[in-house]
């Protein structure tokens, strides 16, 4: 009878055990499986140039401040302009470095002499805020050589991109993180 009793009575704690395994195993997979599934290593954002319309969703939709979204020049399309639309604004009177005759609200843009008449532009990151008006400029009145990227030394790869969300053109998609910019000066429109 005593033996009997044992047999019951492991029996009923195997039942016992099993059943806390049971219990006790969806607790610990399911937040393992969803930590997994929202794991953002491994993939960025990236601008697509080609679809960009220079919104300025960029500079105001970004967690980051400033916006990790950059002005971008692409050097072998430059046309080294005198008259650069992307750095004068529109209308101005003298053709110079002032402040008043720049588009770039913050001056992220540095023009450089090279020769007669050809100027170098380069963008300050440090400085840019990802407004895109030196884009829309230099679409508008260039030849499209500066364009917006996002910088993945500055992202903080939110797994929910409040510009990728916001974008008119859908121009923001996740792309590997091995995969390389998309270059305007190495695509054609």
């Amino acid at each position: 009878m005593a033996e009997e009793k044992n047999k019951y009575q492991s029996r009923r704690d195997f039942v016992s055990k099993a059943g806390k395994l049971i219990i006790a195993a969806p607790l610990i997979i399911i937040p393992v499986a969803l930590a997994k599934k929202t794991e953002t290593t491994g993939y960025v954002w990236q601008i697509d140039p080609f679809k960009c319309t220079t919104c300025g969703n960029c500079k105001t939709n970004c967690v980051m401040t400033p916006s990790a979204s950059k002005c971008v020049h692409a050097y072998q399309m430059c046309g080294y302009c005198d008259l650069c639309g992307g750095y004068q604004r529109q209308g101005v009177k003298n053709i110079s470095t002032a402040a008043e005759n720049q588009l770039c609200p913050v001056g992220a843009i540095d023009r450089e002499f090279v020769e007669e008449p050809y100027f170098q532009y380069t963008i300050n990151e440090d400085l840019c805020d990802g407004c895109a008006k030196c884009v829309k400029g230099c679409g508008d009145f260039g030849n499209g050589s500066l364009y917006m990227q996002i910088k993945h030394d500055i992202c903080v790869n939110c797994n929910d991109c409040s510009i990728a969300r916001t974008c008119p053109s859908n121009a923001i998609s996740r792309v590997p993180e091995g995969f390389s910019y998309i270059e305007k000066d190495k695509r054609k429109k």
